[in-house]
């Protein structure tokens, strides 16, 4: 964006919050709140002020400051961010106003953290993106159900049904914290990609995976890949064969919200959606690609039992990387389940204290309308 004509001057617009278990509902906010302003300043609260006033969070502080300066539309990151925000916090980095969702976001003692920033109409509100939350992440691994993705004939159909612990229907609990199922469109894909083709020169780089859960793993990987050329593509397996090589239950996320998340990386510049197990000679010559990188993580094989990356490796075109990063989705799912009950604790106590601010807001403006 340019310079606002009346300041002459960059607008800095600030968002904060736990960004715990970054995905593309973050990236969305944080993509929105940067159309507002020119430079977006993002506060990262600690794990301390977490556990306070929501419950134990899934990542580390040190991991989420990374995460969130992984994201495209990020352009600072403040940690040790005040939970509630306050015009101190904005002047100090020279903010002009606070952005956040059109969700409720209380402390412990049910303070709404935005109030001082909306007194002094330094606020404003965006949409929350439907159908994606931490506290519906949370379920699913809790869970560990097949309800988040099908495969076959019903691959595209959309869930309505509920389940015995976290409803995935919206309707199974507060318009919070319940899950709506998330609706890919393609307007959507497009906010989310850069639109850039790669220049005739680009030496191109190309990964694979299932990128579930995008974490700071995936992030490290992805950051040591981009520096082996100038453009980064990712192909992203379908749901069905990530699941065959994965097992159990997985994907966490389906297809459609792993594009997402993996767009919002600002090391990739495109995704090839529902990307073939293996790395056929076709595809390198359709993407031009000059190097196939995988990380340490093994590789499973292929169909009849054959390496996936034998064509890039008889080229000598394939790289194996060291992102000195031993996080996997896997290890993210151990968290959720040794601490099982404190995160089933989390997500009810969430649940209950935002629909009694819901409920309470709604009379609000009851009161307000028959006045």
């Amino acid at each position: 964006m340019s310079e606002s004509p009346k300041e002459g001057r960059r607008v800095r617009v600030w968002c904060d919050g736990c960004y715990d278990m970054v995905h593309f509902g973050h990236a969305n906010a944080l993509r929105q709140a940067k159309a507002l302003g020119d430079i977006l300043v993002v506060g990262v609260h600690t794990d301390a002020e977490i556990a306070k006033h929501k419950g134990p969070p899934v990542f580390t502080e040190e991991e989420r400051y990374k995460m969130i300066r992984g994201i495209k539309w990020v352009d600072e990151v403040v940690e040790d961010a005040p939970y509630v925000t306050n015009l101190e916090t904005l002047d100090q980095y020279d903010c002009a106003f606070c952005v956040h969702g059109d969700d409720i976001t209380m402390t412990a003692d049910g303070v709404d953290t935005y109030h001082l920033v909306k007194e002094a109409k330094r606020y404003k509100e965006i949409s929350r993106t439907a159908g994606i939350s931490t506290t519906d992440l949370v379920g699913r691994m809790l869970l560990m159900t097949r309800n988040h993705f099908r495969q076959g004939n019903e691959e595209y159909s959309i869930e309505k049904e509920g389940s015995s612990r976290m409803g995935q229907d919206h309707s199974a609990r507060s318009p919070w914290t319940g899950c709506s199922q998330f609706l890919p469109t393609t307007q959507k894909i497009i906010q989310f990609s850069d639109g850039k083709a790669p220049k005739p020169d680009d030496k191109i780089v190309y990964v694979a995976g299932a990128f579930d859960l995008f974490h700071v793993g995936h992030l490290d990987f992805l950051e040591k890949a981009r520096e082996k050329g100038d453009y980064l593509i990712v192909g992203l397996h379908t749901d069905p064969v990530v699941n065959e090589y994965k097992g159990s239950n997985y994907p966490i996320m389906n297809l459609h919200e792993r594009v997402l998340s993996v767009l919002a990386c600002k090391y990739v510049n495109e995704v090839v959606i529902g990307a073939p197990y293996a790395v056929t000679k076709d595809l390198m010559e359709h993407f031009n690609v000059s190097v196939v990188c995988h990380g340490q993580t093994p590789i499973a094989l292929g169909e009849g039992q054959l390496d996936p990356y034998a064509v890039p490796k008889m080229m000598g075109k394939f790289f194996l990387l060291d992102s000195g990063n031993l996080m996997t989705t896997e290890k993210i799912v151990e968290r959720i389940i040794k601490h099982r009950l404190e995160y089933e604790q989390r997500n009810n106590k969430k649940e209950k204290k935002e629909l009694e601010a819901y409920e309470a807001s709604q009379k609000l403006k009851m009161t307000q309308k028959s006045g």
